[in-house]
């Protein structure tokens, strides 16, 4: 875990704030946190909503669990310690592109509440947004080109979530996409329209 700050660092306060970088973006910055098992659909459906955040004009960037795992997180394992430390970092990397008035998008399984909440609380009110992308581990498991979920359930790989090692579903999700039960068109729909209902977008963008 990180060691607290030596008294000698300080704040130093950017000239530029966040309100600023927003209106010249032409669009509020927030986060979308994608939480779910794997082969759940976050990474895609986190992308499919880039695209459609694009396509209105909006600076945007997804964070990806895999691809974050080969740079910022590369040292770091999957043991119930190393998972919380990832998803640290994620956070406060978060904090950043929101504050740089950015749309972040992640894609995390994410599977610890305390872990999602700890994040939650670096952000104001209605800037953190969790989308809990629910699909039956039978179903992520047929889906899984990858085959990890078969690796697991022969024991090479430990501590996988949905087989060795828990996943706890959101209890208070700002919203709920059964990727399951949905098309990816009908899911981006759903957040979208999820966005555009509580003013995420100007006008002019929707």
């Amino acid at each position: 875990m990180p060691s607290v700050s030596p008294d000698y660092l300080g704040w130093h306060r950017a000239l530029v704030g966040r309100g600023e970088r927003q209106a010249l973006n032409g669009h509020r910055s927030f986060i979308l946190w994608f939480t779910g098992l794997s082969g759940a659909g976050k990474s895609t459906l986190a992308h499919a909503v880039e695209r459609e955040c694009y396509l209105r004009a909006c600076r945007t960037f997804v964070l990806d669990g895999d691809n974050v795992r080969h740079g910022l997180c590369a040292d770091l394992g999957f043991s119930a310690a190393d998972r919380m430390e990832n998803i640290r970092r994620v956070g406060e990397m978060s904090q950043l592109f929101v504050e740089a008035g950015v749309i972040l998008l992640t894609a995390f399984i994410s599977p610890f509440r305390d872990d999602r909440e700890r994040v939650r609380s670096l952000f104001g009110q209605g800037d953190f947004i969790e989308i809990y992308c629910r699909c039956p581990v039978e179903v992520c498991e047929a889906r899984d080109v990858k085959g990890l979920y078969q690796k697991a359930r022969q024991g090479l790989i430990n501590e996988f979530t949905g087989v060795s090692a828990p996943y706890e579903p959101p209890l208070s999700a700002e919203l709920v996409v059964d990727t399951a039960e949905l098309t990816l068109d009908e899911s981006v729909v759903l957040v979208m329209d999820y966005l555009r209902d509580r003013g995420y977008f100007p006008e002019s963008t929707q």
